[in-house]
């Protein structure tokens, strides 16, 4: 999948670009599937509400190997509409993924997420440089009623916020000041919602300003992220650095996969 210059621009200028139903239903379906398969795994890489409840977040289903391992979410991880894409918007072919992770936004109990940059936390890990992107795929219907994530354009622009420890809501994370946020949020355009039918997907700089509201609707709503580095931008090593699943120590370069790598996962072991 090649960009144009007008979408490399895009991205440039307001640090996102959006592709409408990217990837098809019959994919989108082998997905949810595999989700909902190591859902019912017991792992570290698993975290759940309470104890035997549903899963929240399922990291690292993008590795061949591990508890929670998928030969389609690998094949999504490499396609040339994600891969492929992450390699031309960082200017390099020699990319991994620094975690990957499925999010479930719970009917009626998901909550919201605080505004925050995901360098805010991978500078923690050791990350030296904003050299990371993330592609974002829905496998559900994100509207604004069940707390669809907001980006807010040209935030990547200022560099990396100092953040602070939110553990207001259930999604504990580094986040961005409310007073700093109210000045950004003047500062440039309006957040732009991220809604769109399941197969739909978004790639976003690791400085861009983003959160996502309460779902108050009826039905789950699960995405999966892949979040790219540049190898030459591998952590360095730090002090009680978090686990593996979340800050990842493969750092072999990914090679692009089959753009039906999805599809033929599923023929594999059918």
């Amino acid at each position: 999948m090649q960009l144009t210059a007008a979408q490399c621009a895009h991205y440039e200028q307001n640090g996102f670009l959006i592709f409408p139903e990217l990837f098809s239903p019959k994919e989108v379906a082998i997905l949810r599937g595999e989700v909902e398969r190591v859902s019912k795994i017991d792992s570290e890489c698993i975290f759940r509400e309470e104890t035997g409840g549903p899963a929240k977040t399922i990291f690292r289903m993008h590795e061949d190997n591990g508890e929670t391992k998928s030969a389609a979410v690998r094949a999504a991880a490499r396609s040339p509409r994600s891969l492929g894409v992450a390699q031309q918007l960082l200017g390099d072919h020699a990319l991994y993924l620094h975690h990957s992770k499925v999010n479930v936004k719970a009917a009626i109990q998901g909550s919201a997420w605080p505004w925050h940059q995901d360098f805010g936390a991978w500078h923690l890990d050791g990350v030296g440089k904003p050299q990371l992107t993330t592609m974002v795929v829905m496998l559900d219907e994100a509207t604004e009623f069940n707390g669809c994530l907001y980006l807010l354009p040209g935030s990547h622009h200022e560099g990396r916020h100092q953040p602070y420890w939110d553990d207001s809501t259930a999604y504990s994370l580094w986040a961005v000041g409310p007073k700093e946020m109210r000045k950004m949020i003047a500062r440039y355009p309006d957040p732009v919602p991220l809604t769109g039918k399941p197969g739909t997907a978004a790639i976003f700089h690791c400085n861009n300003l983003h959160a996502s509201g309460h779902n108050l609707s009826a039905q789950d709503r699960r995405q999966i992220f892949f979040c790219y580095n540049r190898v030459a931008n591998h952590p360095e090593e730090v002090e009680n650095p978090r686990p593996d699943y979340v800050r990842s120590q493969n750092w072999e370069p990914m090679r692009l996969a089959s753009d039906g790598g999805i599809l033929e996962s599923a023929t594999k072991f059918a």
